[in-house]
């Protein structure tokens, strides 16, 4: 069995719960984004029922770990013509406005987004606008969707389960306008989380977010794009896929240090300032496809979740990661996610949210601060700084399979606390020795 979790984030395990900051703003986006934690609910494998009741039961323990936004996979029904599996796939819609039965009614989840709601914890939906399933009655409406020169619906990749829609058609773009109007009018979600959406005209974008923002102008986006011009206007935040595949690779010995403070140098020059980065460690993609945190990044799993929290931008919680699920769930079929109480990623999570609640500096954007480099020889520790008036956070991250000791950096003096609870003074000249992959998070 591959280790959970190591030396690294021990620290990070022990119990603690600083109070979150209730601090509203009228700002560039919702109040509730700037230091919101979002988990990504995956239904059909969240509970062993696999239902709306069911994951209502579980908004407790969710708003106990520290969520905040939940992202909920797309609950509509799902295609028969073509489905891939016993169930098929959550991203192949047959209608748009309407509840896939496999999770239960809208009575059931306007209890779910009710009970939610009490919790203080937002809901946004994966919105699917690129394609429908080909059973999709829109289909049957000429010029809906894209078709080749035969007239056969048009399949991109392997995705013989979809139907392409086509963006040159404004009847379509109208309905898909109403489709997601009625979601936020009539059902109440907080928002959407936008599946491909570097394959849909940016225009559309625009227009279908502003036309939403004049009646929820608390509205949240994510864009499953790393496209700047996206965050301009109609997105709130980003995927930080490329942020992603580099800790991949840091992981397993492909890339540097350097290669991580490149990006973030590129990111800040090319990104709107007020974009959200979204931070990750897995999702529904990674973890079905390319494997688990534990597959891909071995023993620096954990202190990469850590580094979410530390650098600028959201971090993300994959349905099970808190439970240290160590399979690839399957796509097409239920598959649960094993729930473990004991597991020590449950209180890892609950402090690192607890931790960014507590420390302003960490704040998204506007309200946080950014990051800058602390200086140090030793070239696998990533150092880092976010500082404000009032508040500053220290990360030091030792990036390599073999313990360092880092006697060079320069760190603001005082009495720090981590994640833990734990308090730490750090005076001039103060050194640190980190173990293989360890991590030292603090803030003042």
């Amino acid at each position: 069995m591959k280790k959970l979790f190591v030396l690294a984030v021990a620290a990070l395990m022990v119990a603690c719960a600083p109070k979150k900051q209730q601090t509203c703003c009228e700002h560039q986006h919702p109040c509730f984004a700037y230091d919101a934690t979002i988990y990504e609910l995956n239904t059909r494998q969240f509970t062993p029922e696999g239902t709306f009741q069911a994951a209502e039961q579980e908004l407790p323990r969710l708003k106990e770990l520290g969520v905040d936004i939940i992202w909920i996979m797309p609950i509509q029904p799902i295609g028969v013509l073509e489905r891939k599996g016993g169930l098929g796939s959550y991203y192949a819609i047959k209608d748009y406005c309407a509840f896939n039965p496999e999770f239960g009614t809208r009575a059931d989840f306007a209890s779910f987004l009710n009970k939610a709601h009490e919790l203080g914890i937002k809901v946004i939906l994966d919105w699917v606008a690129n394609h429908t399933s080909p059973d999709h009655a829109w289909t049957l409406n000429d010029g809906w969707h894209m078709r080749d020169s035969l007239g056969n619906l048009v399949v991109n990749y392997d995705w013989y389960d979809i139907a392409e829609l086509n963006y040159d058609n404004q009847d379509m773009r109208a309905a898909m306008k109403q489709a997601m109007h009625w979601w936020m009018d009539s059902i109440g979600i907080d928002g959407f989380r936008c599946d491909v959406a570097m394959e849909i005209p940016t225009d559309f974008w625009n227009d279908v977010m502003g036309e939403l923002r004049t009646t929820h102008p608390k509205m949240f986006t994510l864009a499953e794009a790393e496209v700047p011009a996206h965050t301009e206007t109609a997105f709130d935040m980003y995927y930080g896929w490329e942020l992603h595949h580099l800790m991949n690779g840091v992981a397993k010995g492909e890339k540097t240090v350097e290669d991580l403070w490149g990006y973030f140098a590129k990111a800040d020059t090319i990104f709107p300032a007020k974009a959200i980065r979204m931070n990750f460690t897995s999702n529904h993609d990674e973890n079905s496809w390319n494997g688990t945190e534990f597959e891909r990044m071995g023993d620096a799993a954990s202190t990469m979740a850590a580094f979410c929290y530390a650098v600028p931008g959201m971090p993300l919680i994959y349905t099970g990661q808190e439970y240290a699920n160590e399979k690839r769930l399957r796509f097409f079929d239920k598959d649960t996610v094993v729930a473990n109480p004991e597991a020590a990623q449950i209180k890892m999570y609950t402090n690192l949210n607890a931790f960014r609640a507590a420390n302003p500096a960490l704040r998204s954007n506007e309200l946080g601060a950014k990051m800058e480099r602390i200086a140090t020889e030793a070239a696998n520790v990533f150092a880092c700084l976010r500082q404000t008036e009032e508040n500053t956070v220290v990360g030091l991250f030792n990036f390599s399979a073999d313990s360092v000791e880092v006697a060079d950096v320069v760190i603001p003096a005082g009495l720090y606390t981590t994640p833990c609870g734990q308090e730490v003074e750090v005076a001039e000249g103060t050194a640190f020795t980190l173990a293989p992959w360890e991590c030292r998070l603090m803030g003042k």
